[in-house]
């Protein structure tokens, strides 16, 4: 943590010629269990990572911000009595929209100078954006002197990215950011945005599988699966008249009725019916380090999501057998929204090593492609640094 501390002081000298005085950070995150549950208002098994994303700044008296990164090209500088999008520098809107959302809720916020390294992939499915939206709300919060509730600042944050950003996002990404626990996934429920601490087992290591098949959400076929649950919860509430959502459905609710659905939106439907019962599921395998279990369960929510929510690629089926046929697997799965990006690994925490360099072998045999395989850990969600 030196090193980078040193390696972004640097970047930041060279950039404003001046040392920066605050610093803060935020994590990544990997879906254990729960694909596309959370705006289903269902539940994720959710881990910070230890791949973060940074921001090292120094406060200005003119209530003007002027943000760059270390990773990804570009400049941006706005006033905070005028903030508008920035299609040049796309990036940065994440940072504009949390300044709007906060502004709009009527929080005094300070300007500054900023620099942000990250060691997320982007676009991988890790929540790299979430990330720069928690960074940059509890750095607006430390200039600005302040404090907001955890879950509150999440919401905020996912309000940027629906509203400014225009990525109609569940709470999943920010609220994991932001309330992420060392040591512990979280085992979330998107109704009432509450958790409990799940211990992993101490034998079992989480391992991200990078596909490095790029993703870009916006504007995608998310929306798209996301219309198409809405539409089933509202037809499903002809029949029960608590249902509000798919998570309301109950397995036994949905197969009564699957025929009364059109038959793709069946299909969506039932994906997200059983993903939000595998999450419960899989918290309770993981407590009593039932390998079979989990094994079964991250298996049946890879093909649901392949056959039945149709967030695919080749280059996921790929992975996907590469995992499997890797020494020391346990379970692995889809990450993320899918459509590429990132896939997870449980896997014997003394066989590793080999794991990785099977995988890499056997994908880049299939894909020509060379993938980034590496252990995380629960980490602490953001704050200061």
């Amino acid at each position: 943590m030196t090193d980078k501390r040193e390696l972004i002081r640097d970047a930041f000298v060279a950039r404003y010629g001046i040392e920066p005085t605050a610093w803060v950070r935020a994590p990544g995150r990997v879906d254990l269990m729960g694909s596309h549950t959370d705006y289903n208002l269902g539940y994720v098994l959710t881990l910070a990572i230890d791949r973060d994303t940074w921001i090292a700044a120094r406060p200005r008296a003119d209530r003007r911000v002027r943000i760059q990164s270390m990773d990804v090209a570009g400049s941006s500088t706005f006033r905070l009595d005028a903030i508008a999008r920035d299609d040049a520098v796309p990036w940065a809107n994440y940072v504009r929209g949390v300044a709007a959302v906060l502004q709009a809720e009527g929080v005094a916020l300070a300007g500054f100078d900023g620099l942000v390294h990250s060691t997320i992939p982007i676009s991988s499915g890790l929540s790299s954006s979430a990330a720069l939206e928690a960074a940059t709300a509890v750095l607006f919060q430390a200039l600005g002197n302040w404090q907001m509730d955890p879950v509150q600042l999440a919401l905020l944050c996912q309000r940027a990215e629906n509203e400014f950003v225009g990525m109609n996002c569940g709470i999943l990404d920010q609220y994991t950011s932001i309330l992420g626990q060392e040591g512990c996934a979280l085992l979330l429920d998107c109704r009432d945005l509450s958790h409990r601490s799940v211990a992993l087992p101490e034998d079992i290591q989480v391992v991200i599988c990078d596909t490095r098949a790029e993703r870009e959400l916006v504007g995608s076929e998310y929306g798209e699966r996301r219309a198409q649950c809405e539409e089933g919860a509202r037809l499903l509430s002809r029949f029960y008249s608590g249902v509000t959502a798919l998570r309301d459905v109950t397995r036994a609710q949905f197969a009564a009725h699957k025929a009364d659905l059109p038959p793709v939106v069946a299909r969506r439907c039932r994906f997200i019916v059983e993903e939000n019962d595998r999450v419960l599921q899989l918290g309770k395998a993981l407590s009593a380090r039932d390998r079979a279990a989990v094994r079964e369960l991250t298996t049946a929510s890879y093909l649901g999501a392949r056959d039945l929510y149709e967030i695919g690629c080749p280059e996921m089926e790929s992975m996907m057998s590469a995992m499997l046929h890797a020494p020391g697997v346990v379970g692995t799965r889809q990450a993320g929204a899918g459509f590429g990006g990132c896939m997870v690994a449980f896997v014997d925490a003394g066989r590793v090593d080999g794991f990785a360099r099977s995988v890499r072998k056997a994908y880049a045999a299939q894909t020509g492609i060379e993938a980034q395989v590496y252990p995380v850990r629960a980490a602490a969600g953001a704050g200061k640094c």
